[in-house]
């Protein structure tokens, strides 16, 4: 990147391109947390070859028609900006980097983002912080232009799940009940809860659902200095293999942060156990391979 714009009331994001940008980027399974909150979002979590990245939203002029309601994209209610919204922060973008990915015609299938790994998908989990209908209507209608360039992961009733560019994945007080509405077509699929899997006659499996998440700190409640007890493991190893049994990708989120060392015995520890999805913050540590010798005499000197 050479020169990063963010957006204004009055102009969009701006960000000068470069071909070799995703060049020699490698996905890796790791979910950027809370991405807008980087100092260039979405590129950041690219940069850093996570597979994942994540934005809040919500909804503002409900009073509109369907659809045509702003997203804005933030932590709370009250770091809102009506310049920063689901547009301006990653569906402008990503359509650009997708648009520079596809020009040639004679692709066999659309190009994803990483150079490295065409094939790959970028997931974008939208967290909904609204309930009502109006983010949904919203969210569906924003996602015209991937879906008209067959850039959007899609489930059919004949095809099954057919991967492309982009994967779009609803969490928090997204509407479950209208995404299964359509039983023949879907792209937009569910953040299901991964403590409930294991329920009789739960509703959740790869033709609704993609990930399959729940709370570090609800599961285990606590650790010892970051180390899991086998009764933890063998909890956590059960969650991730219910998931992997439905086709769904595990992921927890509300790891601990600090100290250091807690952070990455966790991090370990999930790997180990066959998460497919790390939650991460700090993107800098989580691409490094050297998790264990980020205590030295005591010192944490990854941060």
């Amino acid at each position: 990147m050479i020169a990063y714009t963010a957006p204004s009331r009055t102009n969009a994001a701006n960000l000068t391109w470069l071909n070799e940008f995703s060049s020699d980027i490698i996905p890796v399974a790791c979910h950027s947390h809370n991405d807008y909150m980087r100092r260039v979002p979405l590129y950041e979590g690219l940069a850093a070859d996570c597979m994942c990245t994540k934005a809040d939203i919500w909804s503002r002029n409900s009073s509109l028609s369907a659809g045509q309601a702003d997203l804005l994209v933030g932590h709370t209610s009250k770091a809102l900006a009506e310049s920063r919204t689901l547009r301006s922060l990653y569906l402008d973008p990503l359509m650009n980097i997708l648009g520079h990915k596809n020009e040639a015609e004679n692709a066999l299938s659309p190009r994803g983002v990483f150079s490295m790994a065409p094939n790959n998908s970028l997931v974008l989990l939208l967290d909904f912080k609204t309930s009502d209908d109006t983010p949904w209507d919203s969210v569906v209608a924003q996602l015209g232009p991937f879906r008209k360039n067959d850039w959007l992961t899609y489930w059919s009733s004949t095809a099954g799940v057919v991967q492309r560019p982009s994967t779009v994945v609803a969490s928090g007080d997204a509407p479950f009940d209208t995404i299964i509405s359509n039983s023949t077509y879907r792209d937009i699929f569910y953040d299901a809860p991964i403590a409930k899997l294991s329920e009789p006659n739960n509703p959740y499996n790869s033709n609704n659902s993609y990930y399959a998440s729940g709370s570090l700190r609800e599961a285990v409640r606590r650790t010892s200095f970051g180390h899991l007890s086998d009764k933890q493991k063998d909890m956590i190893k059960s969650q991730i293999e219910t998931s992997k049994a439905l086709g769904l990708k595990s992921r927890y989120w509300d790891t601990p942060s600090w100290p250091i060392s807690f952070r990455n015995r966790i991090w370990t520890a999930l790997e180990e156990l066959g998460t497919d999805m790390l939650n991460i913050d700090d993107l800098t540590a989580v691409t490094r391979w050297d998790w264990d010798m980020c205590i030295v005499g005591g010192i944490a000197v990854c941060d």
